[in-house]
């Protein structure tokens, strides 16, 4: 059993990924999340299972061409956005985006290589350090 109140550094396997959803869930201090780590590490893969948990009706993808993907709760209400900043060579292109009125939401954010956008990320985030141990374990540091 991970206990996240002890610890703020998680070992987990594809087969944990929804424990670790859920605790991610029920104890971050914001809803918006800054997901960081080499490429093939599993973001996609953990706000995948954090957008089911959350009652998701949304296939998730990374919005890596798109940017940013909107999920819907089952009942249509909007439940939140998801960037991925990977492609972007400066930060006026967020801004193109619309960023700052995608963040006001009062919805989930998902974000992926926030690193890319240091000045323009939201006041308060949880940061989600994701790093590869083998090819079916991780381990995710959270800063809460």
């Amino acid at each position: 059993m991970i206990d996240l109140c002890k610890m703020q550094k998680i070992s987990y396997t594809a087969k944990e990924i929804r424990q670790v959803a859920k605790l991610i869930i029920q104890n971050a201090a914001t809803t918006a999340l800054a997901f960081q780590g080499p490429m093939g590490a599993g973001k996609t893969t953990l706000i995948k299972s954090i957008v089911k948990e959350l009652g998701g009706k949304n296939e998730v993808s990374s919005p890596t061409f798109g940017l940013v993907n909107e999920y819907e709760y089952e009942n249509g209400d909007l439940l939140g956005y998801h960037f991925d900043f990977y492609r972007l060579n400066d930060e006026t292109e967020a801004l193109d985006l619309g960023l700052e009125d995608y963040f006001s939401a009062d919805v989930w954010i998902f974000m992926e290589w926030p690193e890319k956008i240091p000045n323009l990320l939201p006041e308060r985030f949880t940061k989600l350090q994701i790093e590869i141990l083998g090819p079916d374990e991780r381990r995710i540091t959270i800063d809460f």
